[in-house]
């Protein structure tokens, strides 16, 4: 059973809201990403409300399918945890899902079924008949738009209650961004 739209990704459910949009393929957001548990576990799921975003980027050459994969993904009967498993598998196969110096290399003949196929054996989650789905283009644009609606050009871009917090990165320990959260 799959829903007709994506399911959010968040996870937690605290009172403080930490919004991170990540693009699937870059090092910097998949550093980010597999920091994403332990600050749950630091600040704890009562207290704070862990948000991804997606933040297709053009210069990741497969960014658009990648990001569609995740959000198909969500809409089927697992939901946010098998979106979680796909951008799981991404980050840990990242290279394999880009291009070198954004321009070439060995996707240079990878079609977008291949990716699909690819990302389907890493994660194990079969997402291609929701990816087919035309609808899924309103939450890809939801999640493009929320991400001009704030200013969002980097990756990852954190928000703390909703405002930017241009000094985090992904290089901060997880206690840096749980001071953060709960200041």
């Amino acid at each position: 059973m799959s829903q007709t739209n994506a399911q959010p990704l968040v996870w937690g459910h605290g009172p403080a809201v930490f919004e991170i949009f990540l693009e699937p393929t870059c090092p910097f957001s998949v550093r980010a990403f597999n920091k994403l548990d332990a600050l749950l576990a630091l600040v704890g799921e009562d207290k704070v409300t862990v948000k991804i975003r997606l933040q297709s980027q053009p210069w990741h050459l497969y960014s658009g399918v990648i990001v569609r994969a995740i959000l198909a993904a969500s809409t089927l009967a697992e939901g946010k945890a098998a979106a979680r498993k796909v951008l799981q598998a991404v980050a840990d196969h990242r290279e394999e899902f880009e291009f070198t110096d954004h321009c070439s290399g060995p996707n240079m003949d990878t079609t977008p079924q291949q990716i699909i196929e690819r990302i389907e054996h890493y994660s194990g989650v079969r997402l291609a008949e929701a990816f087919a789905r035309p609808e899924l283009q309103n939450d890809i644009k939801w999640h493009c738009k929320y991400s001009r609606q704030n200013g969002i050009h980097v990756s990852p871009t954190f928000l703390v209650n909703g405002l930017v917090q241009a000094d985090l990165g992904s290089g901060d320990d997880v206690s840096v961004w749980a001071e953060r959260i709960l200041a």
